[in-house]
């Protein structure tokens, strides 16, 4: 049986796809959770150094700073999406999540209360192209 592809999905089916593949923490990818348990995959990692947590640290400051930009621009209808994915993370509802999970939802949340700092003095700019 073919898999349906993402343009044949609704919005709300590539939503719920997207938060069932990081429900058991399998994480984001195509083809959905990995399939190495937990103790194969931690024993393929080679282990991290401090100048690899140092970089992956600032990586992470980086990416978070670039999330608030973005969504500091986006619609309501984008920020209302992206809180409702904070809300479905951090507040379990009939299953059990991860600690971890919990707190990746308070995090999200976060970064949406950070970048509506920034929301005001976007929306008073002009766009790039009505600039002289």
């Amino acid at each position: 049986m073919p898999r349906e592809g993402p343009a044949s999905l609704s919005p709300e089916e590539l939503r719920q796809r997207a938060l069932s593949r990081w429900d058991n923490e399998g994480g984001a990818s195509a083809g959905g959770p990995t399939r190495a348990t937990p103790s194969e995959a931690h024993a393929a990692a080679a282990p991290l150094t401090n100048a690899d947590l140092v970089q992956l640290r600032v990586r992470v400051i980086a990416l978070e700073n670039l999330v608030i930009a973005l969504l500091a621009d986006a619609s309501d209808e984008q920020l209302a999406l992206a809180r409702e994915m904070a809300t479905h993370l951090s507040e379990p509802q009939d299953r059990v999540h991860h600690p971890l999970t919990v707190h990746v939802g308070v995090q999200m949340t976060d970064l949406i209360d950070r970048a509506g700092r920034y929301r005001s003095a976007t929306a008073s700019q002009s766009p790039p192209a009505a600039r002289a």
